[in-house]
């Protein structure tokens, strides 16, 4: 059953985006949040972290920063999203497991993956979160879903693209989570109807596959 792993925008505004985050959170089951802004200072995200992790876990949401261990732990988030390497990616297992989530990204090629998992992450993140987002997934991240699913045990997240129709593509991979950014934030009708929008393509991959 795939979930939503919702990723901030690139830019974060803390005077608007905590409603912005609030509203997103109000449409659906959303897993997991990945705080991850661009160009930012470590007091900077650790701010950001600060004020939105509440927020999200007062939602049900599990929340990751992504490559800052100090920023994850003064804001009490549930985890740290490694993109640096394997051997931050070790470090960060031996420090945090079991107490914290270790995810892992900027995974590169099928060897990377399986090293990650050897490594203890708790989740595989295929797609590369800085690149600027297309309509439709990278076929690369689908192809990885597809060869990870049926073979590996730890879960897999894959980004989706900048259509809320890429979210039925990354589903029907069986991927445990798709992975939402421009499609949510972007979405002119606003986070709310777009989160809905994607819980329905959800629910009509599930009952389509029978899951």
């Amino acid at each position: 059953m795939t979930r939503i792993y919702l990723i901030t925008p690139r830019d974060i505004d803390l005077t608007t985006f905590p409603d912005k985050l609030s509203d997103a959170l109000a449409g659906g089951d959303v897993a997991s949040l990945l705080i991850a802004p661009e160009g930012v200072s470590e007091m900077a995200l650790q701010r950001m972290a600060e004020v939105l992790t509440p927020i999200a876990q007062a939602a049900g949401a599990a929340v990751m920063v992504r490559d800052d261990t100090r920023a994850s732990v003064r804001a009490k988030a549930d985890g740290i999203h490694v993109e640096a390497g394997i051997n931050d990616l070790k470090e960060a297992v031996s420090t945090f497991h079991p107490q914290r989530i270790v995810g892992a990204g900027r995974i590169k090629t099928r060897h990377d993956a399986m090293e990650a998992a050897e490594a203890g992450a708790d989740y595989i993140f295929f797609g590369l979160i800085d690149r600027p987002e297309e309509s439709e997934p990278n076929v690369k991240s689908l192809d990885f879903a597809d060869w990870w699913v049926p073979l590996f045990e730890p879960p897999c997240v894959v980004m989706a693209g900048s259509s809320l129709s890429s979210v039925q593509s990354v589903a029907e991979t069986g991927a445990d989570f798709v992975a939402l950014r421009d499609a949510i934030w972007l979405d002119p009708r606003g986070p709310r109807a777009a989160i809905e929008e994607a819980e329905r393509i959800l629910t009509e991959v599930r009952l389509t596959s029978g899951a």
